[in-house]
């Protein structure tokens, strides 16, 4: 049985072990600082191959209940990289049919609208589906694989680290070592996220997983200020799946950190080009501003107001973001406070601090900041929104927090990794320039 106690001197004898003293905590960040919303992990990513196969056994067995579940899965599992939301109603279809077929006793049809719902950020409904899924079939492993992902959305931790640790504990595999990171990146635990995440690349079968686990090593890396190694990890898992954009994505936020700024905007300019989701708009348009390209960076933030227009659905928490530093503070406020009535998680919490910040309402934000960071301390740029928080409100923290972030990551945001430094060059000489 995998435990998770003795990491370090485990995966030096080539085995990862995943002692469970109090679950996947006995072993060991940073939501928003890194991933985002730690977006939910897949559980076998499967190459395009893989998807044209399920879809031709499925067209060629039209009865066939299972055939239909796995062609849902795949769909889902495919569109975690390409972002593709084609593929998501693909795999709505799919799902639908096979319910249909056999609406009673169909655990893959559960485990796939679980997968469903977490990628479209319905954690609830995602949970639903992994309890019944695991209530169905407890000694299989993917039904703890979807339960795992909603809960750590929805902020309950130690019940998504209990999901985790029993995934491991059925079904050892990329799967469930990227999952393994997860939960303890949350908990601070980075070197030992990392661990789990160089057994996950090591154990990797199909393209998807070796470009999965190749690509959140990079955000490892990235997050603990090292830029050049997540260069070559995305880099390999670019050569893995050339189309997984949130590799694309860390090769661009790479090469502005090492300077090479002209690269840097040639590859933001390209994925927004390709892919304009939130995240990739936003960081592009901070990075035009540092760099005076300021009608350049307008159009990229006009892009994102319309997409806030637009929007649907669960809150995306980029666009709050972009609300909160670019657009209206009030109404990410509005939003991110309805978000965490649903969902009390980490992830959230440390966007409404910001949000609440931004609004001048730094007394109430504060609480929230730390709330965010309770689990295993905050990422880069979660110790800096918390220091200038601490700041605004005369704290004696706040120089403590604005160096941890620096420390800890100081290419985190090209603005923003500026602005701490000025806040603390303000500390020393007595000015206090506003944020």
């Amino acid at each position: 049985m995998i435990r998770l106690q003795e990491l370090a001197g485990a995966i030096g004898r080539g085995l990862l072990v995943l002692v469970c003293a109090a679950g996947l905590l006995a072993v060991g960040s940073s939501g928003p600082a890194g991933r985002p919303a730690g977006a939910p992990v897949p559980l076998a990513p499967p190459s395009a191959d893989r998807l044209a196969a399920a879809r031709q056994v499925a067209g060629q067995r039209p009865t066939d209940a299972t055939a239909w579940a796995e062609l849902g899965i795949a769909a889902v599992d495919r569109a975690r990289s390409t972002l593709d939301s084609g593929l998501l109603d693909e795999a709505d279809r799919a799902l639908a049919r096979s319910l249909v077929l056999r609406p009673e006793r169909n655990h893959e049809a559960l485990v796939g609208s679980g997968m469903l719902a977490n990628a479209r950020h319905e954690f609830d409904t995602a949970r639903g589906f992994g309890q019944r899924a695991t209530a169905m079939a407890p000694d299989r492993a993917a039904g703890y694989a979807v339960l795992a992902d909603a809960e750590l959305q929805l902020g309950h931790l130690p019940a998504a680290t209990a999901a985790t640790q029993r995934l491991l504990d059925l079904a050892p595999t990329t799967a469930a070592y990227t999952r393994a990171s997860y939960d303890l990146e949350t908990h601070g635990r980075t070197a030992e996220a990392v661990l789990a995440l160089e057994r996950a690349l090591e154990l990797a079968v199909t393209p998807g997983e070796r470009a999965f686990s190749a690509h959140r090593l990079g955000d490892l890396n990235w997050e603990q200020g090292r830029p050049e190694p997540a260069e070559q990890y995305y880099r390999q898992a670019l050569a893995a799946q050339p189309d997984d954009h949130f590799a694309a994505f860390g090769l661009a936020r790479s090469a502005a950190a090492l300077g090479r700024t002209d690269e840097a905007l040639g590859r933001y300019a390209d994925l927004v080009a390709r892919m304009p989701q939130p995240q990739f708009l936003l960081e592009y348009a901070e990075l035009l501003l540092a760099t005076g390209h300021q009608g350049e960076a307008a159009a990229q933030l006009a892009t994102l107001g319309a997409e806030v227009r637009l929007a649907t659905g669960p809150l995306d928490l980029q666009l709050a973001r972009y609300l909160a530093d670019h657009g209206d503070p009030a109404e990410a406020v509005r939003l991110l406070t309805e978000e965490w009535q649903r969902r009390q998680s980490p992830l959230v919490a440390e966007e409404l601090a910001w949000a609440l910040h931004r609004a001048g309402r730094d007394q109430e934000a504060l609480p929230h900041a730390r709330f965010a960071a309770a689990p295993g301390g905050a990422g880069a740029l979660g110790a800096y929104r918390r220091g200038v928080i601490e700041h605004a409100l005369g704290l004696p923290g706040a120089a403590e927090l604005l160096n941890e972030a620096l420390s800890r990551n100081p290419y985190f945001s090209p603005r923003q990794a500026a602005h701490a430094r000025e806040l603390l060059g303000a500390g020393r000489t007595g000015a206090a320039p506003s944020p």
